[in-house]
């Protein structure tokens, strides 16, 4: 099998994979309450997660320095999205509102990437694709609303949804350029000049946030934070976001986050003791077998 043929093998199975990664954010989001300050911990983040990453693409990323050049304001605006906004105002946001709102805003997001994708990347979606993206939304809103539909009625938005919106919309705009805008790096070498981006904007404005509203003294818990989301919803999760993209399109790609209620439900039960719901297990029988039916090649 040629390298192509296993990289298209891969990305389909990476794709049930990385929304776990990005289930440990929303843990992460709660346990650092009290505990680091939010744009403290996306900067220390990111800033581990490209010290992770330079001894692997560091050579190659030197080599390229013509192609990073030529396109350091795309890699600029893209560390601004995925970085800043989707980092710290993350962590903004679940100050002050709740869980329940965050994965509400962020169910219209695939929704969104899908239409932009049409428009922009001209991609086309089938009719397995619409009606499996479809089933999963319909599961997602179920879980949300704990299997009673009119919680969804009930809701009521606060300040930090303001900050969730944004990183949405933030997240939309960096799945769609990161497919739309090409680039002679390599996934890996692409994804730690994003991180250089990043870090341009967050570090000027973690230093703003310690002067204003400074955090509480840095301990073992707040640097264990950083460490775990510098692997697992840093690094890990988006060089494998980015491989896949590359791969399945930025519409397809973009139906993981369906997976997202899943993945952190069995998240709180293993680390928080919480158990499962029949909810739960109604909206996973209909998002797990969608998402199959929306990826398939």
């Amino acid at each position: 099998m040629t390298p192509q043929g296993r990289a298209a093998r891969w990305a389909p199975a990476l794709l049930w994979v990385v929304p776990a990664l990005w289930s440990s954010n929303y843990v992460i989001a709660r346990a650092a309450e009290g505990v680091i300050a939010p744009h403290l911990l996306a900067s220390g983040r990111w800033l581990l997660a490209g010290m992770i990453l330079l001894p692997f693409v560091g050579r190659g990323l030197l080599a390229q320095r013509a192609a990073w050049r030529s396109e350091w304001k795309q890699l600029l605006v893209l560390g601004a999205l995925g970085m800043w906004i989707c980092g710290a105002w993350v962590y903004l946001g679940g100050q002050t509102t709740t869980s329940t709102n965050i994965a509400l805003i962020y169910a219209a997001t695939p929704v969104a990437i899908a239409v932009l994708s049409t428009r922009l990347l001209h991609e086309r979606l089938s009719v397995a694709q619409k009606l499996g993206g479809t089933l999963a939304l319909l599961g997602v809103l179920f879980v949300i609303a704990k299997g009673q539909p009119l919680n969804l009625l009930a809701v009521r938005f606060t300040v930090g949804d303001g900050w969730i919106v944004a990183c949405a919309v933030a997240w939309t705009a960096y799945s769609v350029l990161l497919r739309y805008w090409p680039s002679r790096l390599t996934p890996a070498e692409r994804l730690l000049a994003i991180i250089a981006g990043g870090l341009v904007l967050l570090l000027p404005f973690t230093a703003l946030e310690a002067w204003l509203a400074p955090g509480p003294p840095l301990g073992a818990e707040a640097l264990g934070l950083v460490v775990v989301a510098a692997l697992l919803p840093g690094a890990l999760s988006y060089a494998a976001h980015a491989y896949i993209q590359r791969e399945l399109g930025a519409s397809r790609t973009s139906l993981m986050l369906y997976l997202a209620p899943v993945y952190g439900a069995l998240l709180a039960w293993v680390l928080l003791g919480e158990v499962p719901q029949v909810y739960h297990l109604v909206g996973a029988a209909l998002i797990l077998p969608s998402i199959w039916l929306a990826t398939r090649r």
